[in-house]
């Protein structure tokens, strides 16, 4: 299994589709600034640029409010201000997304700066050729800061989580990193309550955590410096214009 890209996705994210997919992103902003509901903007939105459905969900996962964006970049820390600070671990969505970039698929980097994936468990989650991979890079990348605690948190309900945290300990082991693992069956709610610093680009999290870094970029970044990255943010606030 790969998570590597899709069969149309030089088509649907190659040079000449970023700029509507940077203008639905802002004429998205837009409207949700004003009240439209996601759905319905969503749609108006991408029948106006002739959208395909991936293409729609990466404006859906890039866009955020000028409020949501204002609030997350006030809570975002910098890798220095990481040290002697415990942090948890969103463990399916930084993972997937270390995944993503080892394997050659698309990426994005949204409104609020946030490096996110096309991926989606849906109940399920598979290794793949590039999971011990990604752990790796983010351990090592994790080792340089020196946080005061890593804990990682994993859904309980998604299939293979267990294996997958067996994975990860024998990995932390080998290296000997400290990592605490966990399988909870709402980890949203536990990194949201977290008081120390979170690692995920799940929007609902980020809206309510105190603290949040940007691990996937960083390590992506560090083990995959030409990884498919897409800005989708650049057109900023924007208008329907």
């Amino acid at each position: 299994m790969t998570r590597g890209p899709a069969h149309d996705d030089a088509a649907l994210f190659g040079e000449a589709q970023l700029p509507a997919l940077r203008t639905a992103v802002a004429e998205f902003a837009w409207l949700l600034e004003r009240g439209y509901p996601e759905t319905a903007a969503l749609e108006l939105v991408g029948n106006r640029h002739g959208l395909r459905t991936r293409q729609r969900t990466a404006v859906l996962r890039s866009t955020c409010t000028d409020a949501a964006l204002a609030g997350r970049s006030d809570r975002r820390i910098d890798a220095k201000a990481l040290a002697g600070r415990p942090l948890a671990i969103d463990g399916f969505n930084v993972l997937i997304s270390l995944e993503v970039a080892l394997a050659g698929g698309v990426l994005l980097r949204g409104r609020d700066g946030a490096l996110r994936d096309l991926a989606s468990v849906h109940g399920s989650y598979r290794r793949t050729a590039h999971t011990l991979a990604a752990a790796a890079a983010i351990g090592e990348h994790l080792a340089a800061l020196a946080p005061a605690s890593v804990q990682w948190w994993l859904d309980r309900p998604v299939s293979n989580s267990g294996r997958l945290a067996q994975a990860l300990a024998e990995l932390a082991a080998s290296h000997g990193w400290a990592w605490e693992i966990e399988l909870d069956h709402d980890p949203d709610r536990r990194l949201a309550s977290f008081e120390g610093v979170v690692a995920t680009s799940d929007a609902w999290i980020l809206e309510r955590a105190r603290a949040h870094y940007d691990l996937a970029a960083a390590a992506v970044d560090r083990c995959c410096p030409n990884a498919w990255v897409l800005d989708l943010g650049l057109a900023g606030a924007g208008s329907p214009g």
